[in-house]
């Protein structure tokens, strides 16, 4: 939980301080109104979901929306199709990454599966046999300094 709140603090600093800077300081300052500063955080918010999300997923929701409308600028989008169109592209992507992570374990229990049954021992469960050999493998490839790069790395 905590690594994931810091990743989403690290990869969104860029639109944090620009929401900062044009929308929150300038309305604490009563430089704009409340209307404007939620309006120009929101266009930063927009922003940072446009580009991280795939136009096959934003074309999904403004089709379901009935939107038949051509947006120019990631702010003209509607929230009620990018925030759904974004989360679909972050599950996609986080499935993916899941999958190349889950494949090496697979091999890993199946390996140990298959010395076990040459064994003879099938009462053991590989899955105590196993798990260590998971832990080391993701130790010696240095596993969290992988998966912290891909994620980091998903977003331009």
């Amino acid at each position: 939980m905590g690594l994931a709140l810091f990743l989403t603090l690290f990869t969104m600093k860029t639109t944090y301080t620009n929401i900062y800077q044009d929308a929150y300081k300038p309305y604490t300052e009563n430089k704009i109104s409340q209307t404007t500063a939620l309006s120009r955080a929101e266009g930063e918010m927009k922003k940072f979901m446009y580009k991280q999300t795939r136009s096959k997923d934003i074309k999904l929701f403004l089709d379901l929306a009935k939107d038949k409308h051509r947006y120019r600028k990631a702010q003209d989008l509607p929230l009620v199709s990018l925030v759904p169109a974004f989360v679909i592209s972050e599950m996609k992507t986080a499935f993916s990454i899941g999958f190349l992570i889950y494949i090496p374990f697979l091999i890993i229990d199946m390996v140990v599966s298959s010395i076990l049954m040459s064994m003879g021992m099938m009462m053991l469960s590989p899955v105590m046999i196993s798990l260590p050999f998971k832990l080391l493998l993701f130790v010696l490839v240095d596993g969290w300094y992988l998966l912290v790069q891909s994620l980091v790395a998903g977003f331009h």
